[in-house]
């Protein structure tokens, strides 16, 4: 084989998603929960890296909300409820 020999394959592209509805989990800002809170709840509960948490806190923090996660409402629905049991303030939309 030669070095920087080219290969072709063919592969099949997905040209259009259809029939998937993508939300946005958008958390708000409050006065009462702590960032430490908010970050811990963001990891626990969406699977955020620590810096991805606290990005999306300081976010929460400055902008008034953030949208934490993108998926089916079917997807985001319990994080949703999660987030809200624990008391922060969370909408699919």
């Amino acid at each position: 084989m030669q070095p920087f020999e080219q290969f072709e394959e063919e592969v099949d592209v997905l040209e259009e998603v259809v029939g998937v509805d993508q939300y946005d989990l958008v958390v708000f800002n409050d006065e009462v929960n702590t960032f430490d809170f908010v970050i811990e709840t963001l990891i626990d509960v969406c699977g955020h890296s620590a810096e991805q948490a606290e990005q999306c806190t300081l976010l929460i923090h400055f902008k008034g909300k953030c949208a934490v996660k993108k998926g089916t409402f079917e997807e985001l629905a319990p994080m949703r409820n999660d987030i809200c049991r624990r008391g922060i303030a969370a909408e699919v939309q």
